[in-house]
């Protein structure tokens, strides 16, 4: 049997309004890293501009519980009365392909898979880490980005400061500092050229 090369997970994790897809999405195509980004599931309302299947899958409240006791994902969490999840058969498909997979989760669903790759030995892991300058920082791009109530952007701030102190378990962190997004890519674009050989 022929040893097929399986492609990476890569984990991009931070607190909400931190700005992980404006980090990334600039590095996506480069056809180098042999990327692809993977949808997670939900069940919250599609954002306007928002395109199901690319953005998100967008499901039921009933599909998703039936995908938790099915164990077809990877993680999940729930927040402000939604699900987001990672669709396992999505992940192992891309990663069959030797393609390497982005995965854009909270930092809770990225410390669960981390703790399965660690339980299944599957070292083709690289965590990365987006983090806020600070949380004053953090909470004006959350009202600056007026898709939520401000009971939502409470709630979210509560929930980052549980999530930056979970850095230290990833491999590594980039500061996105306000403005300085293309350093921010900049330092994502080196830690793949070192990682994804």
């Amino acid at each position: 049997m022929e040893n097929k090369k399986i492609g990476k997970i890569i984990i991009i994790s931070g607190p909400s309004g931190v700005g992980k897809k404006t980090v990334w999405t600039p590095i996506i195509k480069e056809p180098k890293f042999n990327l692809v980004f993977s949808v997670s599931m939900t069940t919250r309302p599609k954002r306007i501009g928002e395109i199901d299947g690319t953005d998100y899958f967008f499901v039921t409240k009933q599909k998703f519980e039936e995908a938790i006791v099915a164990h077809e994902l990877l993680e999940y969490a729930t927040f402000a009365g939604n699900y987001y999840g990672t669709p396992k058969k999505y992940v192992d498909s891309i990663r069959e392909k030797g393609q390497n997979v982005i995965l854009e989760i909270e930092p809770k669903g990225g410390l669960q898979i981390m703790n399965i790759c660690k339980q299944n030995k599957d070292e083709n892991i690289l965590t990365i880490f987006i983090a806020p300058p600070s949380l004053g920082e953090l909470e004006k791009r959350l009202i600056n980005r007026s898709s939520e109530s401000k009971d939502v952007i409470k709630k979210r701030l509560e929930q980052a400061k549980w999530e930056i102190q979970q850095q230290k378990y990833y491999q590594y962190v980039i500061v996105n500092n306000p403005g300085q997004q293309e350093e921010a890519t900049k330092q994502l674009f080196d830690i793949l050229s070192k990682n994804l050989k």
